[in-house]
Parts: C-alpha cells; sequence; structure tokens
C-alpha cells in the first residue's frame, strides 16, 4: 500500500520531462537561440523600421522587410555563435582543470571540441533563421495588408506578448507578467526607433 504512491509519483515526474527524440526535447534543445532569434528580429523590425511602421518615414516595402531581416540574421548569427562557442569552450576548460589534465585547454582541442563548435554552428543557424522571420514577416506583413502601417507595430507588440506567455509555461512562471514585460519591451523599443528614425 504504502510503495503505491512513490510508483506513481515517480511516473508523474518521469512523464513531465521531455522524453529524448520527441518534440519538447527537439525544442528544448534549440530554446535558447530559438527564443534569442524570434525575440532579436521582432526588436529589430520595430526598431529600425519604427518611423515606416508608423507612417512618418519610407512606405513598408518587400524591400524594407527583406533588408531589416537580413541584418538581424547577420547580428544574431555573429553574436549567437560567439557567445555560444565560448561558453562550451569555457566549460570543457573547467572541466580539463577539475580533471587536473597537464593542460587546461587540452579536452577542447579534441573530438569534444569539434562537437562543441558544430553545436554552435547549429545554435547560430537557429538563430539566424528565426531571427530573419521575426524580422521580416511584421514587415512584409504590412507591405500586403490593407489599412495604416502602425497596425503591424500592434502585431509585433502582441506576438512579443505571445512570446512571453509560452516561455513563462516553460519556466513554470506567470504568463500575464512575462507578456506585459515583453510588450513593454516592444513599445519602448518603437519609441525608440521613432525618436532614432532609422527607416
Amino acid at each position: 500500500m504504502t510503495g503505491a504512491p512513490a510508483k506513481t509519483g515517480s511516473r508523474a515526474r518521469t512523464s513531465s520531462r521531455a522524453r529524448p527524440g520527441s518534440w519538447a526535447s527537439a525544442v528544448e534543445k534549440v530554446r535558447l537561440p530559438l527564443v534569442l532569434g524570434i525575440t532579436d528580429g521582432l526588436l529589430n523590425a520595430l526598431t529600425l523600421a519604427a518611423a515606416s511602421l508608423t507612417g512618418s518615414g519610407s512606405p513598408v516595402g518587400w524591400s524594407l522587410a527583406v533588408r531589416v531581416g537580413c541584418a538581424a540574421l547577420i547580428t544574431a548569427a555573429f553574436t549567437v555563435m560567439v557567445a555560444d562557442y565560448a561558453e562550451r569552450r569555457a566549460h570543457l576548460v573547467h572541466v580539463s582543470k577539475e580533471l587536473s589534465l597537464s593542460e587546461s585547454g587540452r579536452m577542447a582541442a579534441t573530438r569534444l571540441g569539434r562537437l562543441a563548435l558544430l553545436r554552435s554552428y547549429a545554435a547560430a543557424l537557429v538563430a539566424c533563421a528565426s531571427s530573419f522571420v521575426g524580422a521580416a514577416l511584421p514587415l512584409a506583413l504590412g507591405a500586403v495588408l490593407p489599412g495604416p502601417p502602425w497596425i503591424v507595430v500592434v502585431l509585433a507588440v502582441l506576438a512579443l506578448a505571445a512570446l512571453g506567455a509560452v516561455l513563462a509555461r516553460f519556466l513554470a512562471s506567470r504568463p500575464v507578467l512575462w507578456a506585459l514585460a515583453m510588450a513593454a519591451g516592444g513599445v519602448a523599443t518603437t519609441l525608440i526607433g521613432i525618436r532614432l528614425r532609422i527607416a
């Protein structure tokens, strides 16, 4: 009788984890570059094209969407690649020291070091793709949707709020607070973009 609850609790804990090879497990592996890329792309769109999106700059078109998307893609790829590989290599150097190897960077020069580099390339690829989509998609919608261009600002801010709510679910936090914080960041970024008047 006493062993049954323990088994049930164990099964519950096991089921709450992402199973290897499942969709949730795949998302978990790329969660950081994916979230960073989407957020970076949306904020780039709101900053670089804020004047156009509020009607005080050049008209929103496909050319602007592609240009802003490419700018977001390049910055996200470089940033994530450098940061991710630095973190992975630092971890290998730390492990080398813990194992008292003669050279601190010896483990980073092995197959593990090459694997870390490949995984950093993969993270950069996810980040640049998601950043391009996050930046170009709102502007592309502004080019095809009828109505005032500031509707795109509303859609981008709502997308940030939705992303915040989804993140809160993953982090067992309050979705409303995360959504409001992400939306506030989008509004603040738009105001800065209007002030800078880049495009």
